[in-house]
């Protein structure tokens, strides 16, 4: 059912392109005429270019995990109130992004602020590619702002980090290709008698991917021995997938970086001046309300051509009217 509905949102979306472009033809048609039409040629191209936007963004998500749901955990900086504050904003911010987005958000766990914001907060944003979108958020976020707690009304800077973990499931499956397995029958060694000692009973089991080797020779049968030699093959590449899970845990853990100046992957300044940019790619808006208000798809996508070409994206998105 999930290919299906992918395969049925892709035809939905050649629909939709070929008929914008049948659209833009018949206005440039209606130009050549005279009419007056520029405004209107002007939203269409706009409208198109932000449909290819999103498709490219779409095909720059091929990792392991990036069809996966995501766990989003927020905890805030030093800075007591005002960082709690910020805190609880960025998660207004994702939430906001997840709905306009059509994902399926479940809330976890709040600790709320004993004055105002939120102390830690994870939640599930669950739909295709959820976490290969929001990987790009993983990191320090940094805001300078005229604090409302401040009755100076001074500026202050605060500190809050995300991160976003890809949703793994419990069960895993352990699948053999038996063209990957080479099997050797042998005959058993000790007590037995005549019988086991004299024909092929015991086999060997050599996985050539991982060069794991299992032997068993307890059955006067060379079919039970292989059944329970493939029982214990299945059990350690059970525990080799486990492992593997645990040392992606690791690295995840370890790309975590400390909630201080210095280390944040993006800044959102509303005094003295607005803008938000973020320092990987270089990508800035000025409309910073547009951002707080769930609008990241420009920071996403930047984020992930300058993951897959490690170049800078420095062009600043266009302001809406």
């Amino acid at each position: 059912m999930q290919e299906r509905k992918r395969l049925e949102q892709a035809v939905s979306t050649d629909q939709d392109l070929a008929g914008r472009l049948s659209d833009l033809e018949a206005l440039f048609e209606l130009a050549r005429e005279g009419e007056p039409v520029e405004d209107d040629i002007r939203r269409e191209m706009e409208a198109l270019g932000a449909t290819a936007e999103r498709l490219e963004t779409n095909m720059l998500l091929s990792g392991e995990n990036d069809a996966r749901n995501a766990i989003v955990t927020l905890h805030p900086g030093a800075g007591g109130v005002e960082s709690q504050d910020w805190a609880q904003m960025l998660m207004r911010m994702y939430l906001r992004w997840a709905e306009r987005e059509g994902f399926n958000v479940t809330i976890n766990d709040v600790q709320p602020g004993e004055e105002a914001g939120i102390k830690s907060a994870t939640f599930t944003v669950a739909g295709e590619n959820a976490y290969g979108l929001l990987q790009s958020e993983t990191g320090v976020h940094r805001l300078v702002r005229i604090s409302p707690f401040d009755s100076n009304a001074r500026r202050h800077t605060s500190f809050a980090s995300v991160f976003v973990y890809p949703e793994i499931d419990d069960e895993i499956t352990v699948q053999i290709n038996p063209d990957d397995l080479r099997v050797d029958t042998f005959c058993s060694s000790g007590p037995g008698g005549q019988g086991v000692n004299t024909t092929y009973s015991a086999v060997r089991l050599t996985h050539l991917p991982t060069g794991i080797v299992v032997q068993c020779q307890n059955e006067r049968s060379q079919i039970k021995n292989k059944a329970f030699a493939m029982k214990i093959l299945r059990s350690r590449l059970y525990e080799l997938e486990l492992e593997k899970k645990r040392e992606e845990t690791k690295k995840l853990e370890a790309s975590k970086m400390g909630i201080q100046f210095g280390s944040q992957i993006r800044s959102y300044v509303l005094a003295p001046y607005r803008l938000v940019k973020d320092h990987r790619t270089k990508f800035e808006m000025g409309d910073v309300d547009r951002v707080l208000d769930g609008d990241l798809e420009p920071f996403i996508h930047a984020y992930l051509v300058w993951k897959k070409t490690g170049a800078p994206v420095a062009e600043a998105a266009p302001e809406r009217e």
